[in-house]
């Protein structure tokens, strides 16, 4: 598999089914509204039906830091409900939080947290009596390592002493725990080796939820480490069984590129395979699914004041007003998720009312931007510490800017490219011909270099006033 269901920063993927519809929610860390969650009806094509994780109330705001905000979550359906379990790490210390809804678009219920159970990447599993239980990768010091207790759900409250399960092979990081009933016996799935390289997809099964685990003997049933597979870092899966009986499985991956130790830029992604039992153990069938690469081009003129689910920004919901069609006033960040190796953005803006900067992002210290007064464009690199202004040119209001990723050059005695992309900048007059302010080494926005979780975002900055964003577009054309 080499073609993600989920592009682009969509990690820690979790789904269950209802009938013939499956559900997917992802990870969203410091940008909010939180956890997106799609759905399907064939584990290939997905449609948003929204976040989990919208209100205040739910998901407080905050500074917007990276890699802060929503952890792994866990999405499961128990008796015509939705539940969903996560981390908010702003808040680790309250524990894991529950919300639950009756529709996975929403509304979702406000929050209860299981007090005492600190830690990350929560799952839900419910027993053959119905008890419901709460498993965890855990940071308690005297429960180091993956724990379950027993919980009330509607409360949070434990329903008895957590225990440790199984902390998997002796890899690093053993996490992203998930319990399944199947055939008589308790299947505990875990990630192991990190979310870089070592990243692995290990299992152990047991009589009983309460163990003792025994460890597959062809552990880690996924891994693409120490091979030159295109997708690398895989792990953190989820298992579902189909209508028919079969059984499948989501988890994260990157797209690495560029020369050796290579890049990856769009974040962690959600990939998709087959999965056999076999002598009553699960066996990855990788190329079980065809995924045929979508089209994900789209353009937003802001018709009406709803924002498609796409949109995001960091720390808080999105903060705009909305004046008429075509007229989105921005009052702080709105953002978008990049979904393909190359793509081209295309933003028409009016800075009348202020200043604005359109982006492409890892994080706030690792970003390259085109901002607008109303009588300039400043092309900026922004690398950690190193910020550095490249050109100005005159530009009135509104304005019409444009970044790319396009492919690198090809250099060397090995004819190979340094960079994973070239990010280009460029502002475009009233004919649609550019100006290209320059071309800028991708690799500096790479999770290898920001560090982290995330992947790149684009789209637009409000830094002093407002800006009124009257047109976005996305395409997969860097022609």
């Amino acid at each position: 598999m080499t073609v993600p269901i989920i592009p682009g920063f969509h990690p820690d993927p979790s789904i269950c089914r209802v009938g013939g519809t499956y559900y997917l929610a992802n990870s969203s860390f410091e940008y909010v509204p939180g956890v997106p969650i799609r759905r399907s009806t064939d584990l290939v094509s997905w449609e948003p039906v929204g976040h989990a994780l919208t209100r205040p109330d739910q998901l407080p705001p905050s500074a917007g830091a990276a890699n802060t905000g929503i952890y792994a979550p866990t999405l499961r359906h128990h008796d015509g409900r939705f539940h969903l379990v996560t981390t908010n790490i702003l808040e680790a210390d309250r524990g894991h939080l529950i919300v639950t809804a009756e529709d996975p678009a929403g509304p979702w219920s406000a929050p209860v947290h299981v007090d005492g159970a600190v830690g990350i990447d929560p799952d839900l599993c419910w027993d053959d009596a119905g008890v419901c239980h709460l498993t965890w990768a855990s940071f308690r010091p005297d429960l180091p390592g993956i724990a379950g207790v027993p919980i009330d759900p509607a409360t949070g409250a434990m329903l008895g002493e957590p225990r440790l399960l199984w902390n998997g092979t002796g890899l690093a990081a053993p996490e992203g725990p998930h319990l399944y009933r199947v055939d008589g016996w308790w299947y505990l799935l875990l990630a192991e080796g990190g979310t870089e390289r070592g990243h692995a997809v290990t299992i152990a099964r047991a009589r009983t939820l309460e163990g003792p685990y025994e460890p597959a003997p062809t552990n880690p049933i996924l891994t693409h480490r120490s091979t030159t597979h295109p997708v690398q870092n895989t792990g953190h899966a989820d298992l579902v069984e189909c209508p028919d009986g079969s059984w499948a499985m989501v988890y994260l991956g990157v797209r690495p590129r560029g020369k050796t130790p290579q890049f990856h830029v769009n974040g962690r992604e959600t990939f998709l395979a087959g999965v056999d039992w076999v002598d009553g153990w699960p066996v990855v069938v990788e190329d079980r699914f065809t995924i045929e690469p979508p089209d994900h081009s789209f353009t937003d003129r802001f018709p009406t004041a709803e924002l498609h689910p796409r949109w995001v920004a960091p720390g808080a919901a999105p903060l705009t007003g909305w004046t008429g069609p075509g007229e989105l006033v921005l009052r702080r960040a709105l953002l978008t998720r990049a979904l393909d190796v190359h793509w081209t953005a295309l933003v028409r803006l009016d800075v009348s009312a202020g200043t604005a900067r359109f982006v492409v992002r890892i994080d706030d210290r690792h970003w390259y931007g085109l901002t607008a007064d109303g009588a300039t464009v400043t092309a900026t690199v922004a690398i950690g510490p190193a910020v550095r202004v490249v050109t100005t040119v005159a530009a009135g209001s509104p304005v019409s800017l444009r970044i790319r990723a396009i492919e690198a050059p090809v250099s060397g005695p090995f004819r190979e490219a340094a960079e994973p992309d070239l990010v280009e900048l460029a502002v475009s007059d009233e004919s649609g011909r550019a100006e290209v302010l320059g071309s800028f080494d991708g690799r500096y926005l790479s999770t290898e270099v920001a560090a982290g979780f995330t992947g790149r975002m684009i789209g637009v900055e409000v830094l002093d006033g407002t800006a009124t964003l009257h047109e976005f577009r996305y395409s997969t054309d860097v022609d």
